[in-house]
């Protein structure tokens, strides 16, 4: 099971004005617990007023850079992004959980492959670890990104990338979409909606050849983008999702696989298996998550962003069932297997066994 390891801040460069790109080292003795694929993200913790914030952040280095860095966007009322923006400091120690996240295919070097990304401000993060890794990794296979920003001041790694588009020539294609500035092309100025997905597949994007598409960004666009490519043929399994916040697009809330369905009572007995020790506890049938009443019962049990999108807190259902309200993360196969987010899921049978080992 991950738990929180110490990193040291390296470094911490402004990217806009807005954004930093924070440099973390491990501990010798951690850093293959922190050897991480490309597009995942790390989990962070810090109390603020004696209050503990968990927080996503995407590792934005490509595998062969040697080091951890990610992005981090200042939020309007975050205390977490603000801190990090106007605190953070090279020697500081932060705590974060080993990388985590499916935001990646398998490298394959023999394959002749074409990417295609869309990035939404911030959502660039992941893109670029893995635009970064698959250019070095996968010599035949080459990337094509469409990068949506509000203006040119706020895109971050705009150098950066021009740098690897000059690095590996001809293999990565950049598109910047801006909503507030005005491009030379009408196409490029404005929001990408299903308008501008079929202008950019007209005239810029060839979909027949498109082997795997990435999203991160905003729901509207996400939704739009998504539907846009299921359009022109692609399929679910070519289209991989990233997600953070709660009220993006994701797949509909499911039931884990389970035997039989009690009358509803007043409670549920709940027996935990966390790192090979076994806690039970009662707990209600509604008003409290799984993870919540777990986390009563003083299990130290995983979990990030508490909002059914990052799979932190996934653990299998052995016997019972119970119901998610929210589920951004597991695949269908997974959910038939009896696997939940506990974060969004409530007990609907009197006693529930759940296991985070397997």
């Amino acid at each position: 099971m991950a738990r929180f390891h110490s990193l040291e801040v390296v470094d911490v460069r402004r990217e806009t004005r807005d954004a930093v790109v924070v440099t973390l080292k491990p501990r010798p003795e951690d850093a293959a617990a922190f050897d991480f694929t490309q597009g995942q993200y790390l989990t962070f913790r810090r109390d603020f007023d004696g209050e503990e914030l968990r927080r996503s952040y995407s590792i934005c280095a490509g595998k062969d850079e040697g080091y951890l860095k990610v992005g981090i966007k200042k939020v309007e009322g975050g205390a977490f992004s603000t801190w990090a923006n106007e605190n953070l400091s090279p020697g500081d120690v932060l705590e974060a959980m080993p990388p985590m996240g499916k935001f990646f295919v398998p490298l394959a070097p023999e394959l002749d492959r074409h990417y295609l990304g869309f990035a939404g401000g911030s959502g660039i993060t992941p893109l670029l670890s893995i635009i970064k890794t698959v250019l070095a990794r996968e010599p035949r296979s080459r990337f094509t990104l469409v990068y949506a920003n509000r203006q040119i001041s706020s895109i971050m790694f705009r150098e950066e990338l021009e740098d690897l588009k000059n690095i590996y020539l001809g293999r990565l294609s950049v598109l910047h979409v801006l909503e507030s500035e005005a491009q030379e092309i009408d196409l490029f100025t404005g929001r990408v909606d299903a308008e501008k997905m079929e202008g950019l597949f007209k005239h810029w994007i060839d979909a027949t050849s498109v082997d795997t598409a990435f999203i991160c960004g905003p729901e509207p666009m996400m939704l739009a983008i998504a539907a846009a490519l299921r359009a022109h043929g692609l399929s679910d399994a070519q289209i991989k999702f990233e997600l953070f916040a709660s009220g993006q697009p994701g797949r509909a809330k499911a039931k884990a696989v389970s035997a039989n369905v009690a009358a509803n009572g007043a409670g549920t007995t709940a027996t935990v298996t966390l790192d090979g020790a076994t806690r039970t506890f009662h707990m209600p049938r509604e008003g409290q998550s799984l993870l919540d009443a777990a986390l009563a019962a003083n299990l130290d049990a995983p979990y990030a962003c508490k909002a059914g999108v990052c799979s932190t807190c996934r653990a299998k259902v052995v016997e019972g069932e119970v119901e998610m309200a929210v589920n951004h993360a597991l695949e269908d196969y997974e959910v038939r297997a009896g696997y939940v987010l506990t974060c969004q899921c409530f007990p609907l049978t009197e006693k529930l066994v759940v296991t985070y080992d397997e």
